[in-house]
């Protein structure tokens, strides 16, 4: 942050420095200007108590940097691997403003356009951060996580403010690929597929019927009687979609899984689904499907090194008698029982490494 706000290398100086050379300047010669903030980017998971994450960086693609606004400070790259040996830290993103709210402005903007896919990463957290009111009042103390997030973050289930946002961008990406798909060669004569213009956005659970037309440089979106003109030169297979809604520029991290979209704005993420008319009626029909029951099961919370299993077959456990011993990122890590079981059967032993939410042991 330093150097966003007087304009001087410290590593450069602090290698010149150790060459023997000296400083060029004096104390009063220093200046600063602005406020800078800095964001430390790192590949754990806010939802698992910031557990630390591993794997390949499926993808790594920082924000443009801009000088003197943006900055972005990191060793790795997209394809590499974040390993358990070392720390969890991959990168640190720095903005600069006339005055801490223009940075902290720029800063959340920097991280909703900051993507990382392959480990978990604190991404969506540092953006709801960035943008809690009292963050942007500047009156915290240390205390503030343990009192705002007692319980880690899911972006998951983290309130929407702005449904609109997510409601209209999904469907001016769904309209895209449906325009691609409506340029398809070798439709039988006659009957080429019609896009017709409305559609049923999913969101959370709840349906909202919107109407779809392209404009030039976007879409339009109508829904409850208002208008939203979503302008954008977002192509299909981008990451980012960064564009304005009613003249206000946003950016929105975006994934197509299926036919959903996953879209994470602001350090929320929703998983969207539009879908025609029909189509709609047909979903609605569909029944749920649940989640495999694994409470009989020890999972390993993050990738590591297993290094002791404490248990056997057979054995009777108490609630907060130790079970095993995960090393991952210079951390040891013990996992105790929750609560009185019997140990059926384990499933890893010391030496494997373990990917998250593996299962280590079986109860009866």
């Amino acid at each position: 942050m330093t150097e966003m706000t007087t304009g001087l290398d410290l590593v450069e100086l602090m290698i010149r420095v150790a060459a023997g050379e000296k400083l060029p300047f004096k104390q009063d010669d220093l200046r600063q200007t602005g406020w800078a903030i800095e964001a430390r980017i790192n590949a754990e998971d806010p939802s698992r108590g910031f557990l630390p994450s591993t794997g390949r960086l499926i993808q790594f693609r920082p924000p443009p940097e801009r000088t003197g606004e943006v900055r972005v400070d990191t060793g790795v790259y997209e394809g590499g691997e974040v390993s358990i040996y070392y720390d969890s830290m991959i990168a640190k993103l720095i903005c600069h403003g006339l005055n801490r709210e223009e940075a902290r402005l720029r800063l959340a903007d920097a991280l909703d356009a900051f993507v990382i896919k392959g480990p978990a990463s604190n991404l969506a957290f540092l953006a709801a951060v960035a943008r809690h009111p009292r963050f942007a009042s500047g009156k915290f103390h240390t205390g503030f996580i343990a009192e705002e997030f007692p319980n880690g973050y899911q972006p998951s289930m983290a309130p929407i403010d702005d449904p609109n946002l997510f409601i209209c961008v999904a469907a001016a990406v769904h309209w895209r690929f449906a325009e691609r798909s409506a340029k398809i060669a070798g439709q039988v004569p006659g009957h080429e597929r019609d896009l017709g213009d409305t559609r049923i956005v999913w969101l959370r659970g709840e349906a909202h019927p919107v109407r779809i037309r392209s404009i030039p440089g976007g879409q339009e979106v109508f829904r409850e009687g208002n208008s939203f003109a979503i302008l954008t030169d977002w192509k299909i297979g981008e990451p980012v979609f960064s564009g304005t809604l009613n003249g206000r520029r946003l950016h929105v991290r975006l994934e197509r899984v299926g036919m959903k979209y996953r879209m994470v704005h602001r350090g929320v993420e929703a998983t969207v689904l539009v879908l025609t008319e029909h189509a709609a009626k047909a979903q609605a029909l569909m029944p749920d499907k649940p989640p495999p029951d694994l409470s009989r099961f020890l999972l390993s919370p993050m990738p590591g090194l297993l290094t002791e299993v404490t248990v056997s077959p057979g054995q009777d456990v108490k609630a907060g008698e130790k079970l095993a011993v995960i090393e991952a990122m210079k951390m040891e890590n013990v996992l105790r029982a929750e609560h009185d079981a019997v140990v059926k059967n384990l499933l890893a032993k010391a030496g494997d490494s373990l990917a998250v939410d593996q299962p280590i042991i079986e109860f009866a």
